[in-house]
């Protein structure tokens, strides 16, 4: 659809770097945020529907400075970091309640806010309409990697970073360190909290990835499976789905519950789509995600393929030649996917549009607060248990 370029100089020093490692979607896809490079991370206010996005992808590029667009009094944002940013994530916070407002949000409104996950091993915490710093948390010894909120709107924040250790943060008590979770052997790459908030997944530099419980940030297990490291995991809308990426080209997709491996997607190489000068020796995986309403996912490899799977499908539906990605994010609301590459670009590609079954609908209502065990538990046919518990798709 369009891409986003960097609106600086390119400078090419041992401080900075161009790559964008991170781009995410506020939850109500009001905001989009870049880690365009150069420690720099791009906030802009996102009024744009779809028909408005291919408008202005007829540009083919939206140029070197970033169009300012205007929503209400919201305003385009350059954060400067200080250090090479790794990792974002919005969370929204709630309204404050009996005049016990929070300084982030002195009107008593729910306000936005953005971690940033920096080369230092600092997380700094923004409050997006007005783009000034909240916290900088300060524990971790390496880069931090990757950021995830809890997804029910609590101001709880799960960092991941390269000294093998994820941390448990509080902004509700300024940024109190809660947690320090200690399991990994190599460099954690990616966290994700599962939407119904009770299990954390993080993956790092081994051939493993670990299951934590929210609740008593213990271990559950560890999901056995790749041949290499694991490097992006995603949870399904509804939790009952959790997918792990690796550089083994594959994707596995897991029941959290039992730890039960239900498929693997492989990345064969679609010869007819390279260049017969060219050779692609390796399409190891950079990024998984599900989209909105849980019947896709997005993957990122260094075969320079974008590509959309079905879950009913071992095949990719769709996809798209990209040079150098390194992550992909679904719109909150469906229709298209933003990239980011090595060159601190952000591209934009449309998606399936999908009109859930009634049965995918009800399947994902009734998962969102039964577990595995609690559906086998049920007294109703085998075929329907094995439907909601997607042994069968």
């Amino acid at each position: 659809l369009a891409e986003l370029k960097p609106g600086r100089p390119q400078r090419y020093d041992w401080k900075s770097s161009c790559e964008t490692w991170s781009v995410a979607f506020s939850p109500d896809g009001a905001w989009f945020a870049w880690s365009q490079g150069h420690c720099v991370v791009k906030l802009i206010p996102w009024p744009l529907g779809e028909a408005e996005l291919c408008k202005t992808s007829e540009r083919k590029s939206w140029g070197s400075k970033v169009e300012t667009w205007s929503r209400g009094a919201a305003k385009e944002k350059t954060l400067e970091c200080g250090q090479i940013v790794w990792g974002l994530a919005f969370s929204a916070w709630p309204a404050a309640e009996d005049g016990d407002t929070d300084p982030a949000c002195a009107v008593g409104l729910p306000c936005l806010v953005l971690a940033t996950g920096l080369n230092d091993g600092q997380i700094k915490v923004w409050e997006v309409q007005t783009g000034h710093l909240l916290f900088s948390l300060l524990g971790h010894q390496d880069v931090v990697r990757d950021l995830s909120f809890a997804p029910n709107g609590s101001p709880i924040l799960v960092s991941a970073s390269r000294d093998k250790t994820l941390r448990v943060w509080d902004l509700s008590r300024d940024g109190r360190q809660v947690q320090v979770l200690s399991g990994h052997v190599q460099w954690v790459y990616c966290c994700s909290i599962s939407p119904d908030c009770s299990m954390l997944c993080s993956a790092a530099g081994e051939k493993s990835a670990l299951l934590w419980s929210m609740r008593s940030y213990t271990l559950i297990r560890r999901l056995e499976g790749h041949q290499s490291s694991v490097v992006s995991c995603d949870f399904s809308p509804d939790s009952a789905l959790l997918v792990t990426a690796s550089y083994d080209a594959c994707v596995i997709m897991w029941d959290p519950y039992t730890g039960e491996q239900l498929r693997t997607l492989r990345h064969v190489p679609l010869h007819s789509t390279l260049d017969s000068s060219s050779e692609i020796h390796t399409s190891s995986l950079r990024s998984v995600c599900f989209s909105p309403e849980g019947l896709y996912l997005a993957t990122v490899a260094d075969d320079r393929l974008l590509r959309i799977w079905a879950l009913e499908l071992r095949s990719p539906v769709a996809f798209a030649p990209m040079t150098n990605g390194l992550c992909c994010m679904y719109f909150p609301h469906g229709g298209f996917i933003a990239t980011g590459t090595r060159d601190g670009h952000v591209q934009f590609w449309t998606a399936p549009r999908v009109l859930s079954s009634l049965k995918h609908l009800c399947r994902k209502a009734l998962r969102t607060f039964l577990t595995t065990y609690q559906v086998l538990a049920l007294p109703i046919p085998r075929k329907l248990k094995e439907f909601l518990t997607y042994r069968t798709f």
